[in-house]
């Protein structure tokens, strides 16, 4: 599987990107996606951007941003680790 697979308005993002980024071992993120431990936003281009995607995934303190083409192919990968403290309710917000 690519890392990110989008057909029929599903994306699917390989747990390993997620893992990797967001400090975990693979294999805990479906469980922790399940039981809201890791939670997630899409949010779809318009005008200029159009045909692009920005996922967010938040879990503790670490935020995980991807623009995706429609092809599922990272153009921008970002992320934010703020360690023990909790996340600012601003990143948690679109657009930011």
């Amino acid at each position: 599987m690519p890392e990110i697979e989008i057909q029929n308005g599903t994306i699917q993002v390989d747990a390993s990107v997620l893992g990797q980024a967001l400090g975990l071992e693979p294999s805990r993120v479906p469980e922790l996606l399940r039981s809201g431990a890791i939670t997630s936003r899409c949010e779809r281009g318009i005008g200029e951007d159009e045909g692009r995607f920005r996922l967010t995934f938040f879990h503790a303190g670490r935020r995980l941003r991807l623009v995706v083409d429609a092809a599922g192919c990272i153009l921008q990968r970002s992320s934010i680790d703020y360690g023990d403290q909790p996340l600012p309710e601003a990143l948690r917000r679109p657009g930011r």
